[in-house]
């Protein structure tokens, strides 16, 4: 399985920022020393081009030049530097490198990610470009017509800049399951919409997914799924307010690669948000969803199967 990083271009934060830095390149270098199947490469970064298939040639051009007023940088929640910049950029790239990987692949991954509360226009909640929307463009430009996306997002928070962008659009499925009272508090509408209350565990948590699931592709008919796999579920995270453990983090995510599979469906992972208060259990949930995912069978883009997943049974 490939995954690519983009955790070399720091991003620079005041002390005691929030948001949890540290752990893209805690990820990486676990997956490194723990996990030889996995490939790792460099993201390249989005450019333009891609860039402008979801958001407006204004925002671009004035994320690029420095341009965006107090506001607005408060609205993503990180002062304005070049570095920036570039790590958005790459973020974004390393989820159009997964897509690409995935179709040859069957599962592949970016280490960051999931930047879902941008919009075309704007930045929010840590995110200046939305990575699955440019991949997701991305992919339809370089297949062609017909090229029909699903976003299956599991962070806790609802992916409202994605749900916005593709509202009207019928060849992206936007899924969300998400904390009913958490960030944003002005919900977007997509395709389907779970809210889950405050302290939802393991069991209320899994059926309703089971339910999602099962509803999404009773729907819509991918070519292509990028999945959101958010550790912020997960019980005692900063920003969470579920209860999900790490058992059912992993169950969770077998559910989702399960469906995908069983429907010869390639997928790119995106790891999203995770605030854990100790940062060592974001990074362990992030690195069982990649270790999960390179136990997956390679899928081709005809959904034939290859080979099959070393833990057994997956591909049943």
């Amino acid at each position: 399985m490939q995954a690519f990083y983009s955790d070399h271009f720091v991003l620079p934060l005041p002390p005691g920022h929030r948001f949890p830095m540290e752990k893209y390149a805690r990820l990486r270098e676990r997956v490194a020393s723990e996990l030889p199947q996995v490939e790792l490469a460099e993201a390249l970064p989005a450019d333009d081009t891609m860039l402008g298939r979801v958001h407006s040639a204004e925002y671009v051009a004035r994320v690029g030049a420095g341009e965006l007023d107090p506001k607005e940088q408060r609205s993503i929640g990180f002062p304005w530097s070049p570095q920036m910049v570039e790590r958005s950029r790459r973020s974004a790239g390393a989820t159009v490198a997964a897509c690409r990987a995935a179709l040859i692949d069957g599962v592949a991954a970016n280490l960051a990610g999931g930047t879902h509360h941008a919009y075309a226009d704007r930045g929010e909640g840590f995110c200046v470009f939305n990575d699955a929307a440019v991949a997701a463009r991305a992919m339809q430009a370089e297949l062609g017509p017909g090229t029909r996306v699903a976003i299956i997002d599991l962070d806790v928070h609802q992916g409202n800049g994605t749900a916005a962008i593709f509202e009207h659009d019928p060849s992206v499925f936007t899924l969300s399951l998400h904390g009913e009272h958490n960030y944003p508090f002005h919900k977007a509408t997509g395709d389907l919409d779970v809210a889950l209350p405050d302290g939802c565990g393991d069991d209320e948590y899994l059926v309703a997914l089971g339910h999602a699931l099962t509803d999404l592709f009773a729907q819509f008919t991918p070519t292509l799924a990028i999945y959101l796999a958010g550790a912020d579920p997960l019980e005692n995270d900063r920003l969470g307010r579920l209860a999900l453990t790490h058992d059912g983090l992993l169950a969770r995510d077998h559910r989702v690669l399960t469906a995908c599979a069983e429907r010869g469906l390639p997928v790119a992972i995106a790891m999203a948000g995770g605030y854990g208060r100790d940062i060592g259990q974001t990074v362990a949930a992030h690195f069982a969803t990649i270790r999960l995912a390179s136990q997956f069978a390679r899928i081709n883009r005809n959904g034939r199967s290859e080979d099959r997943a070393s833990s057994g049974g997956m591909y049943a």
